[in-house]
């Protein structure tokens, strides 16, 4: 589910997606409607709840060619088609699509992944990237600060982790040359070595 993981698109919103909802050639799609499953089984395709939730998400580029490839396969014909159905032609049903997702977990190995992790990973990664906390929310379809928030202090806990890495990665450099291992004949290596004047 690239949309989910790239997008952070949430379940609701992915089931709610037509065609004409998705543009490769601007790389974006257009959250409008999402598809909510009541206690009594029945499905409501609803309008979103806020008009924050009703949005425009960019596509990264990377990940275009196999949206491309999915509506020849899987989704209904014409502009307004919904994207992601079922084998039989319905929309998705929550449990059981979670029955095959965890399936599917199972055989590539991977324990204790839920599909809404893949929402936290398209959040994430938008965050890593420096994204404002305005920005986020834009993208994650909030009215509030607090999840932009969330994915923000998880990036810099992050980079933080990545700082301390380079850190031990200088100094470990720094013990060797101090404690001689470094050959005194031995060229130096990078610009100063490779320099002709």
């Amino acid at each position: 589910m690239l949309m989910a993981g790239f997008l952070g698109l949430r379940w609701r919103e992915l089931i709610g997606l037509h065609r004409r909802g998705i543009d490769l050639d601007q790389g974006a799609a257009r959250v409008r409607r999402s598809v909510a499953e009541l206690n009594n089984g029945r499905r409501e395709i609803k309008a979103l709840k806020s008009a924050a939730g009703k949005r425009t998400v960019s596509i990264p580029t990377l990940i275009v060619p196999g949206i491309r490839e999915h509506p020849t396969r899987y989704a209904e014909p014409g502009a307004d088609g919904r994207v992601f159905i079922g084998p039989k032609g319905a929309s998705p049903r929550r449990n059981h699509f979670n029955r095959l997702w965890r399936k599917a977990c199972r055989d590539a190995g991977v324990k204790g992944l839920h599909f809404h992790d893949l929402r936290h990973t398209g959040n994430t990664l938008a965050a890593s990237t420096g994204a404002s906390t305005r920005e986020l929310m834009a993208c994650m379809g909030h009215i509030t600060a607090r999840a932009a928030l969330i994915y923000q202090h998880a990036s810099a806990e992050r980079d933080r982790l990545i700082a301390d890495a380079v850190s031990g990665l200088v100094n470990r450099g720094r013990k060797k040359t101090r404690t001689g291992t470094e050959k005194e004949d031995q060229k130096p290596e990078g610009h100063a070595g490779d320099t002709a004047d």
